[in-house]
């Protein structure tokens, strides 16, 4: 193996924390083969679908590949902006945010990375310039407040393959999650405070995190345990009754059984229950995304008005909110004591 050196010899050895911040990824255009290429990738990860490879790879490049992605960019086109995929442009804004917001806690040479697992920028090409600016101490932050497996395991999974590659390398620290971090839970409880402000509050708060197959939490991912005590914490801080909000999960994906309640029918059941407004947020997307944007903002609202609902209110993901890169920055400093 051809290990990577950086560019030039250093003899500067004095502390230089790189951070490293890691999501899922997009599309990076809206054409079928971008869509085609992202999806492959995601699907392609066994952590992502565990499942023998003789039996799943079959099943996505001859009934998957050739037909979702054109369907997938299609929904794409609808949340798409001037600067391209939300994900991608609320990403570049986080990292200004984040700097700034470390300035203020983070003494010595600091650089600031970020690495989509299945579009670019690549998690390679951020660890590269990392490795290009001589950090000597790095510490990966996957943007998943509650782990996971298919996601927080992935960015372990994808980072430590690259290392192999380098030379000389760096002390490192991952950060596992933040599902219950004083901070985030006060960002989250502040953005739905705003959201009611503005557009009123309604009768029923929905917290509707990703899916995963129940087999993975039976097996012992404490994914499932992680979103609940999330949205136990929010609905405290938000002096919720017990029967004003709900956790759900969305984005089933295939046959198996996936954690319940499904997102899409809980909303569709409320008006059935005399609950004609509600309000959704996400707790477990740290930036708006196709799952956000389309499938909650547009899909489930309109399952909710067909079922004769009324008012239906999403609250936006933290996204480049000064208060999320201040949530950020405090885990940030928080695992990185000791440092520098």
């Amino acid at each position: 193996m051809r290990y990577r050196s950086p560019p030039e010899i250093r003899q500067d050895d004095s502390p230089h924390l790189g951070v490293l911040l890691v999501n899922s990824g997009t599309p990076a255009s809206l054409s079928t083969a971008d869509v085609r290429r992202f999806l492959k990738g995601l699907l392609s990860d066994p952590r992502v679908v565990e499942l023998p490879r003789a039996l799943w790879l079959p099943i996505l490049y001859g009934f998957i590949l050739p037909f979702r992605p054109a369907r997938i960019a299609k929904k794409y086109r609808d949340i798409w902006t001037p600067e391209g995929s939300p994900l991608t442009a609320i990403s570049s804004k986080l990292r200004v945010e984040l700097t700034r917001a470390l300035a203020q806690r983070v003494s010595g040479r600091l650089s600031i990375e970020f690495g989509m697992l299945y579009s670019p920028p690549s998690v390679r090409d951020g660890l590269t310039a990392l490795l290009d600016a001589g950090v000597r101490q790095l510490l990966v932050v996957p943007l998943f407040p509650q782990y996971c497996g298919a996601t927080t395991g992935a960015v372990h999974d994808c980072v430590s393959a690259e290392l192999r590659s380098w030379r000389r390398l760096p002390q490192l620290r991952f950060v596992g999650d933040y599902h219950d971090d004083a901070g985030y839970i006060e960002a989250l409880r502040a953005s739905v405070a705003d959201h009611w402000a503005v557009h009123g509050r309604t009768a029923h708060l929905v917290m509707s995190f990703h899916g995963i197959p129940q087999r993975y939490a039976q097996a012992g991912d404490p994914y499932f345990e992680q979103c609940l005590r999330t949205a136990q914490l929010l609905a405290a801080a938000l002096g919720l009754a017990d029967d004003a909000w709900t956790a759900a999960f969305q984005s089933r994906f295939g046959a198996a059984e996936w954690l319940k309640p499904y997102t899409i029918d809980f909303i569709a059941s409320l008006p059935g229950r005399g609950i004609n407004e509600v309000t959704v947020i996400c707790p477990g997307f740290a930036a708006d995304c196709l799952e956000t944007l389309e499938e909650i903002a547009v899909e489930n609202r309109d399952a909710f008005k067909a079922a004769g609902g009324g008012r239906f209110l999403y609250v936006p993901a933290l996204n480049a909110r000064t208060s999320h890169a201040a949530v950020l920055a405090d885990v940030i400093a928080r695992n990185g004591q000791g440092w520098g």
